[in-house]
C-alpha cells in the first residue's frame, strides 16, 4: 500500500523522506554513501532543518497556491 502525504514545509518533507528511506531498508549512513554525502546531511534534511533554499521554495509555493504531494511506494511494489 502506497503512502501519500502533503509537503508543506521542510519538516514535512523531512518526515516523508525519512519514511521513504526506512521503507527502503536504508540507514542514514547507507543512503549518504549512495548519494556521496554525509550522514549528518541526511539527518539535517530528515529533521527538517531550515535553509534559505527550503524557506524560499515553500514561500513560493504558498504565494502561488502550489501544492506538492509525495507518494511512497513500498519496496516490493516498485518492481
Amino acid at each position: 500500500m502506497a503512502y501519500t502525504g502533503k509537503v508543506t514545509s521542510a519538516e514535512s518533507l523531512g518526515r516523508i523522506l525519512q519514511q521513504a528511506r526506512l521503507l527502503s531498508g536504508l540507514s542514514q549512513r547507507e543512503l549518504a554513501e549512495r548519494l556521496g554525502t554525509t550522514q549528518r546531511y541526511i539527518w539535517e534534511i530528515e529533521a527538517g532543518k531550515p535553509s534559505i533554499y527550503t524557506d524560499r521554495l515553500f514561500a513560493m509555493m504558498r504565494e502561488t497556491g502550489m501544492e506538492l504531494t509525495a507518494t511512497i511506494e513500498p519496496k516490493d511494489a516498485r518492481g
